[in-house]
């Protein structure tokens, strides 16, 4: 395997990057020698972040943690990725033994969300006044939602205001 390692608001020490590898060298006997792991560390107040993404026959296994400590975060993200890829290999067999292999994206829904499809409970309308993107973080805000749908008085187009997780605001703009 191949281990693209970075980290995002903090550095990479070498003794983290030592035990992620020895963690996701446990699991080199799933994959060939060219698949790339791409694995993400990130700090957010006191809360220590860990996302792996694992890109494998039309499929991408990802798993992300966190924790207080770097090292248990490493811990349950290599055991989350062991579990989903168990789980994706004996469903290949599985289906290669039956003699009907074919790749299906939707193995990694759960079975109850295969079950359930999904449906409009609610429609909701409002009338929209044009008004500034300032206005509509502050509309958003005083609503307590995490995204606002309003018209922009600058370009007349409907737009959608998003909070991300970061804390920061996400804009959306349509283009014709």
């Amino acid at each position: 395997m191949r281990m693209t390692i970075s980290g995002k608001n903090m550095v990479v020490t070498e003794g983290i990057r030592e035990v992620l590898e020895r963690k996701l060298k446990k699991l080199n006997k799933y994959f060939d020698p060219s698949t790339e792991v791409i694995a993400t560390f990130s700090v957010e107040k006191n809360r220590h972040i860990l996302e792996i993404t694992i890109p494998i026959n039309g499929a991408i296994i990802r798993a992300e943690e966190s924790t207080d400590d770097m090292y248990s975060t490493i811990d349950n993200v290599t055991e989350k990725l062991e579990r989903q890829i168990r789980k994706h290999r004996t469903k290949i067999e599985k289906k290669t033994k039956s003699g009907t292999f074919k790749f299906d994206p939707t193995e990694f829904i759960s079975e109850k969300e295969k079950e359930s499809k999904p449906e409009i409970v609610r429609t909701k309308r409002f009338a929209m006044k044009p008004m500034p993107v300032e206005e509509a973080i502050l509309q958003m805000e005083l609503l307590g939602h995490n995204f606002f749908v309003f018209s922009n008085g600058e370009t007349d187009d409907i737009n959608v205001i998003y909070k991300r997780k970061d804390g920061n605001y996400g804009l959306i703009e349509p283009t014709f």
